[in-house]
């Protein structure tokens, strides 16, 4: 124990360090500076765009690039609009003698449109320019937190209660920003190309290439049919004409139909199934109710199944064609770990992937083809059905929750275009299947080509497989006008994948198991070995107050996060007293146990008891505060960590100033009694 005469020794300072570490970190996450917020500046006009140097990360390195803001009227149809102000990046070609500049469209919709890290791939000749999305990347977001929490607040995406909670959630989301000033007639996709073509006279660009993907070919589309002069080249990855925000049923069924030819020539595929379509469908019909005793969101299974078999390759992680296929033919079997890692994962990311008023003000494009599509049911039972349009259209209930806008009907055809314009795709993708393209799109194209890789799914693929081919190609072709698909190979489909999504649920589980258990045994044994041995030394108890606390408090959120995805499947994991309970209470008891002097008096005791499981809990508050998502977990537990250590040595320093003070000669009794 520590000296009682030496109230700050070596033990205590190196402690109160570290805290002061722990400290700073977090009070750096919470007002660390963000980036510039994008505000319209004073005295701006519509069309201004004032640019600075900066540089740009990219998969190659830090690129020389100018960064700034362009001013564009939310609503160009009322010449009142307000003025809202949009990002603007151009990322300097390295060659004094430029080709025509690429400007880049991000699919989505609800996804930022700067950030573009293979932009390096095209930059050497050519400037890349990233102009913001409106309603997501400037002054003005379509944020609906009513959404977000529909959504993580789900028994289950496609439930009846689910499907109109999100209608009634998108409704509400509308009223408020309407209320805020925002006017959503200014969110279309005609407005977002005349942002795109204001930054190109801005610029001071005559022509300009355009590379698009998924849901960003179709703003690529409408600038081809608005201003053709305009564009040099088009290449798009992943084309989606008018009329496919949606996903119907039979195309879905043609895309598994494919998967279904090279699983009869594969030896391990047709070893488990001898028709992979009928196994399929079985599957989503008869999904297991639970992993061990975790239950299964069946919904979520359907809508995170139909996003994992959008791509083809192993580059696309956990969600991707091979595993998504085969945790269904799992799941058809009774092992229902791969549908629980599925649920799971559609209830932690979907929620969060996107900004949903630009979804449901760009899905408005396609209104007219919802109504048509959810009035027929036409098709809607084939081979896995439609979940994805389910989800993102609420069985159809987002036509009448989001107000229409002037534009929507503008565009609901295809039409000519002279454009020169590739259009790549790979022929299992269920995103964007190529037929679309090929059907509806290439009959408008006089100067149009159309590239389909073989065994590639959607624009992951695309851009993961070979990238040295896929730069040739896209580099070629608007250089030339050439297509050039020399340096690819034929990818293969890997129906026996290393690691299945199965086998990570197992280890998931294990993991959460393994430290619950630990959590609760640790908190049955350490009042128990207080009891019996008396106090802990001091290098037993440090240990036991930092990275063993650490551990209980992880373990702790572990039971917590068991008894909810048991017991309150609408609960979010994220949940802020879900992480202050599970995290603060066992922190605050495994500090308190790892401190405590029998010895002391029962007052101090409980003084010590309550003091330390407060400071834990306010700790873990603090935390959950600096960040968001599951990383929050992360801050809570530290800032349990270091709260309830902080109350600790705050009594210990109190308590050994007050010895001290006592073991003190007071006033003149020792020299009395010399003179005695």
């Amino acid at each position: 124990m520590e000296d009682p005469t030496k109230v700050f020794g070596p033990a205590r300072i190196v402690a109160l360090a570290l805290i002061g570490v722990v400290a700073l970190g977090l009070a750096y996450l919470q007002f660390k500076p963000a980036s510039d917020p994008v505000s319209v500046p004073s005295g701006a006009r519509a069309g201004q765009l004032q640019l600075h140097s900066c540089h740009y990360a990219t998969a190659k390195g830090s690129y020389a690039a100018d960064c700034g803001t362009l001013v564009v009227r939310e609503n160009r149809h009322n010449a009142d609009s307000r003025l809202i102000a949009l990002p603007v990046t151009r990322i300097r070609a390295r060659t004094a003698s430029s080709s025509v500049p690429i400007f880049r469209l991000q699919g989505g919709p609800g996804i930022t449109n700067m950030s573009f890290e293979d932009a390096s791939r095209f930059a050497d000749k050519r400037d890349v320019v990233l102009v913001g999305y409106r309603g997501i990347d400037g002054s003005s977001r379509l944020d609906c937190r009513e959404v977000v929490s529909a959504r993580k607040h789900s028994p289950d995406f496609l439930s009846e209660k689910s499907l109109r909670a999100d209608s009634a959630a998108f409704k509400a989301c509308a009223h408020r920003l309407q209320n805020d000033g925002v006017d959503l007639a200014g969110y279309t996709l005609p407005e977002r190309v005349d942002d795109l073509d204001a930054a190109r006279r801005a610029l001071g660009y005559q022509r300009i290439d355009l590379l698009s993907e998924s849901a960003g070919t179709r703003t690529a589309m409408i600038y081809a049919w608005r201003y053709p002069k305009r564009i040099h080249r088009s290449v798009m990855i992943g084309a989606n004409p008018p009329g496919h925000f949606l996903w119907d049923a039979r195309t879905t069924g043609e895309q598994i139909r494919r998967y279904a030819a090279l699983c009869a020539k594969d030896a391990s595929c047709q070893s488990r199934t001898s028709d992979l379509v009928a196994s399929i469908h079985s599957s989503y019909e008869n999904l297991p109710g639970h992993f061990w005793f975790l239950p299964i969101k069946k919904g979520n299974v359907k809508v995170g199944a139909f996003f994992g078999l959008m791509n083809a390759t192993p580059d696309a992680g956990p969600l991707s064609g091979p595993l998504t296929i085969d945790t269904l033919l799992s799941a058809g079997k009774g092992d229902g770990s791969g549908a629980w890692l599925l649920s799971l994962m559609a209830q932690l990311v979907f929620p969060d992937v996107q900004v949903w008023g630009d979804v449901a003000s760009v899905g408005r494009s396609d209104a007219a083809h919802a109504r048509r599509l959810f009035a027929t049911q036409a098709d809607r039972g084939s081979v896995i059905g439609s979940p994805a349009t389910d989800f993102i259209w609420g069985d159809g209930r987002l036509i009448d929750s989001w107000p229409a806008n002037p534009d929507e009907n503008q565009y609901t055809r295809v039409q000519d275009s002279s454009v020169e314009t590739l259009l790549i795709g790979g022929n299992l993708d269920f995103a964007t299947p190529p037929q679309w393209a090929t059907r509806e799109l290439l009959p408008h194209l006089p100067n149009g080509r159309q590239v389909v890789l073989k065994n590639l799914g959607h624009t992951d693929d695309i851009w993961a497989y070979e990238p040295a081919a896929s730069s040739r190609l896209i580099n070629t072709y608007f250089d030339s006008g050439r297509v050039d698909t020399s340096l690819y190979k034929q990818a293969s489909v890997d129906f026996t994948p290393s690691f299945s999504q199965g086998a990570i649920a197992k280890i998931i589980l294990a993991v959460m198991l393994t430290l619950a258990v630990f959590a609760v045994l640790s908190l049955l044994w350490l009042p128990f070995r207080l009891r019996r041995r008396g106090a802990f030394g001091a290098k037993s108890s440090g240990a036991l107050r930092s990275l063993y606390a650490v551990l209980l408090g992880l373990g702790g959120w572990f039971v917590g996060a068991l008894i909810v995805l048991t017991a309150w499947p609408t609960l979010p994991l994220d949940d802020e007293v879900l992480a202050l309970v599970s995290v603060g209470i066992p922190v605050g008891l495994g500090i308190y146990w790892a401190s405590a002097r029998p010895t002391d008096p029962e007052r101090s005791r409980i003084v010590r008891f309550v003091a330390t499981s407060v400071g834990a809990v306010l700790g873990a508050w603090l935390g959950y505060q600096v960040s968001s998502g599951l990383f929050a977990l992360v801050t809570a537990i530290l800032g349990a960590v270091a709260g309830a250590n902080l109350v600790v040595l705050g009594l210990d320093i109190s308590r050994d100033r007050a010895a001290r003070k006592r073991a003190e000669p007071v006033g003149d009794a020792v020299p009395a009694l010399e003179a005695q």
